[in-house]
């Protein structure tokens, strides 16, 4: 594992600084012409790879004081849920360009899942609660880029692949939280396959908008793009821990119960375009 305490190469550290000093363009939530205001813009090309998905039922009213400005909860069948998500972030490039030490890292986050209308279009996209990489760097970019709640810790995966007669693979993704390991994994086994429309997995891995809160007031929003990922259901899935430092007592709690469902995805090259402000 690269040394967290590498110092991070000047580009990178001079893009952080022209993100920092960029201001979005502003829209007005409804307005039909959203996207012919300006080109988009590619901020970040990636691959999303060994995604294991952790999904709890929770009361919508916990969620509310997350919800950012002109978007509202999504449901599944009346539920609402939120998702624990760990994945291998690789070939990662930033405006086109790679940096070295910053290419291939894991991801850990917590995310629930919103909608947006934008004239007859309803977008649905995500929203990360918290999200936990393991280098500094990585952190301060996405907070200057999206006003996204990143965080540095220790990290580590573990990856087994090896029962190749039934398709099975075992995932691990841990972090060290004031000295303590924790960790979501998953075990799954059969032919991964792209999911059913309307069905669970269809709802938790599909939402191609993302959305945080603007440091001005508003809403930022910014698009994902991939294609559909072929997934399998977990045999075995958790989490291990105290999540309370990140994620606050309530979700702490519901995340060692056990996950209403579970899912492994292969994942898929991404594209995350630049954010605009929405008001």
């Amino acid at each position: 594992m690269a040394s967290l305490r590498s110092a991070p190469p000047a580009s990178l550290l001079d893009i952080s600084r022209s993100i920092a000093h960029a201001s979005a363009p502003s829209m007005k939530i409804g307005d039909r012409n959203y996207h012919n205001a300006s080109p988009e813009r590619r901020f970040l090309s990636a691959e999303w790879r060994y995604l294991v998905m952790l999904n709890y039922k929770v009361n919508p009213e916990i969620l509310w004081p997350y919800v950012p400005l002109g978007t509202e909860l999504d449901s599944f069948d009346g539920r609402t849920f939120i998702s624990l998500v760990g994945f291998r972030f690789l070939r990662t490039r930033v405006y086109q360009i790679p940096f070295p030490f910053h290419r291939d890292f894991d991801e850990v986050n917590l995310r629930f899942y919103v909608r947006r209308h934008n004239g007859k279009e309803v977008r649905r996209g995500v929203v990360f609660i918290r999200e936990v990489v393991p280098r500094l760097m990585i952190a301060a970019i996405a907070r200057l880029a999206y006003n996204e709640h990143y965080v540095r810790f220790p990290m580590e995966h573990t990856i087994d692949l090896t029962d190749s007669r039934q398709c099975g693979m075992a995932l691990e993704y841990r972090w060290r939280d004031k000295g303590r390991w924790n960790r979501l994994y998953a075990q799954g086994s059969g032919i991964a396959r792209v999911p059913e429309k309307e069905s669970i997995e269809q709802f938790i891995s599909e939402h191609y908008w993302g959305y945080s809160a603007h440091r001005g007031g508003g809403c930022l929003e910014y698009k994902v793009e991939h294609a559909p990922w072929r997934m399998r259901m977990a045999t075995s899935a958790g989490f291990e821990g105290d999540a309370a430092n990140l994620y606050g007592a309530e979700l702490a709690r519901t995340l060692k119960e056990k996950p209403d469902s579970a899912f492994i995805a292969e994942g898929s090259p991404v594209v995350v375009y630049a954010g605009r402000r929405i008001t």
